[in-house]
């Protein structure tokens, strides 16, 4: 009972708290968020693995006009003819090419034959000075041009597309907002162009085929998990250990129990014997028991003849 008050302290109690919630977040949380992460690059490989080594097709048959784009179609090659609208061209800023700054160049495309248009990213360029870029033309007319299909992007608040020095500039390929800022219709796909193809400019290249440190990552959570409750345990059983080593010194070093009440008679009988004698009793006992016999006590006649002699004098 001692030891369960004792982990009923609010200490304890808070450590239980801390260690259940951290425990749950684990495995609820923090290793499905990584392990989900790790699936989601193996499925982003696979797909890439998969448009290397097929041919481009027409993109009505993976990306029909009007149809959601399938997530199994993305990165695969599509050929689609029609012509840019330089006009309405968008300069996606804050982007990264060869672990160098870029801006990637987004260009509407009306398909031929169509009201459809698809909003092309031809590839990047370099800032120049005072954060200046320098877009080389999209060329005019009719063009057959062959992209990767890419899922729409998103847009964090305060992000949306916006006209800066007389240029359209944005942070994300969101094909909504797009849209909505150059007039268009617009889809939830758009087309990422491939190296050398008419209005192409720097090449973005494909991810590389890593799958990260995900899923190291979701298996030391699922680790922590486990060691957070050992861990506890742990300390409850070197508390408890320590309890009972403590509880038994203190019982080890202990006064000896009293005496029998027989023997506390005894012990008492005697004290009270030895205080029946006064000082003088106890030096006539010791002196008697030096000399071999009793001191020869003088008689009441004796006592006052001498006293008697003594104050005649």
């Amino acid at each position: 009972m001692r030891v369960l008050k004792t982990f009923l302290r609010p200490g304890w109690l808070l450590l239980a708290v801390f260690v259940v919630t951290f425990a749950a977040a684990c495995f609820t949380v923090l290793a499905p968020w990584q392990l989900g992460k790790n699936s989601d690059t193996e499925h982003r490989n696979d797909l890439i693995r998969t448009a290397e080594s097929t041919a481009p097709v027409p993109i009505d048959e993976l990306a029909p006009a009007g149809r959601p784009l399938n997530p199994d179609s993305e990165w695969r090659e599509v050929e689609v003819t029609g012509r840019y609208l330089d006009d309405e061209q968008t300069l996606i800023r804050l982007r990264s090419a060869d672990e160098r700054p870029s801006v990637e160049v987004v260009t509407p495309f009306q398909v031929a034959g169509s009201d459809r248009v698809l909003f092309i990213d031809r590839g990047y360029v370099r800032p120049g000075d005072n954060n200046r870029v320098d877009v080389a033309p999209a060329p005019t007319g009719e063009v057959t041009v062959t992209a990767r299909l890419r899922k729409t992007e998103s847009t964090s608040p305060g992000k949306e597309p916006r006209v800066e020095n007389g240029q359209r500039t944005a942070y994300t390929i969101d094909t909504r907002l797009l849209g909505q800022s150059t007039g268009l219709t617009s889809e939830n796909l758009y087309l990422q162009l491939s190296p050398n193809q008419p209005g192409s400019l720097g090449e973005i290249a494909l991810p590389q085929l890593e799958s990260g440190p995900y899923l190291s990552y979701g298996l030391q959570w699922l680790a922590f998990g486990v060691m957070a409750p050992l861990g506890a345990a742990y300390f409850i059983y070197s508390e408890v250990k320590a309890r009972r080593a403590a509880k038994k010194t203190g019982d080890d070093t202990a006064a000896p129990p009293p005496p029998p009440r027989k023997d506390r008679e005894r012990i008492r009988s005697q004290l009270r014997e030895a205080g029946t004698f006064t000082g003088n009793d106890m030096t006539a006992k010791k002196t008697a028991e030096i000399g071999g016999g009793a001191a020869p006590a003088d008689t009441d006649d004796e006592v006052k003849a001498k006293l008697a002699q003594r104050y005649r004098s």
